[in-house]
């Protein structure tokens, strides 16, 4: 009974480094800023989203490079569609209330204490700070990418995705014969804020700094 539990729990580790990275280059033109990927300590990858194809398309570059496993935080409203929930939780994903209701609160919490828990086992983040598909141009951030990063003390490593909203849109279920990009910015700390008391003013002061990167990566600019 073991072994076939031991199997698929590699099965996404696998499928990251050796299976998809060959199909995806199908439709990636260039990766800028593979250098800027740390080596020996975990982070944060936080970049923009204009398509489904985003959501295997940086673990395909940064796994095939390290050996950790990449953990991405996805709204908990994929988790209501039973093959996608599965697929999650075989990847070892992190639901999060994108939507405001009663939990909402307790829910992201819980989420925080997940992510920093993969975080201090050397392990890898991924999210969207959007928290959902843009139109190609960047949205208002949520405040959960600065929350995670001062918890946990970790670098966050910006990413900026060109056209893949080009390669898969909105609304279809087969990728266009079209590439896209993707830049890897430096890391960035924010160690000079560890010793400030965390504020609603202090978390939007860094999530803009860091979609700020983001924006710089994608020949855009943040306005929010």
């Amino acid at each position: 009974f073991l072994m076939p539990y031991l199997i698929v729990q590699a099965m996404p580790y696998t499928i990251s480094k050796w299976i998809i990275p060959p199909i995806y280059k199908l439709w990636l033109r260039k990766v800028e800023g593979i250098e800027n990927i740390p080596k020996d300590k975990p982070f944060i990858v936080a970049a923009n989203h204009t398509s489904y194809y985003d959501a295997l398309l940086l673990p395909s570059i940064i796994v095939s490079r390290l050996n950790k496993k990449i953990h991405a935080l996805v709204n908990s409203f994929y988790w209501k569609i039973p093959i996608t929930g599965f697929f999650l939780d075989l990847w070892e994903s992190i639901p999060v209330s994108v939507e405001k209701d009663k939990n909402s609160k307790e829910k992201n919490k819980k989420a925080i204490e997940k992510a920093l828990s993969y975080l201090k086992n050397n392990e890898l983040i991924m999210l969207f700070p959007e928290g959902t598909r843009s139109d190609g141009k960047l949205k208002k951030a949520y405040i959960g990418v600065a929350k995670l990063a001062l918890k946990s003390k970790a670098l966050v490593l910006p990413c900026g995705i060109i056209g893949s909203n080009k390669v898969l849109p909105k609304g279809k279920i087969f990728p266009r014969f079209a590439r896209c990009e993707v830049k890897i910015g430096k890391p960035i700390s924010f160690e000079k804020y560890y010793n400030k008391k965390i504020s609603n003013r202090l978390l939007e002061e860094i999530t803009r700094s860091i979609m700020k990167r983001i924006a710089k990566l994608t020949n855009q600019k943040y306005n929010y």
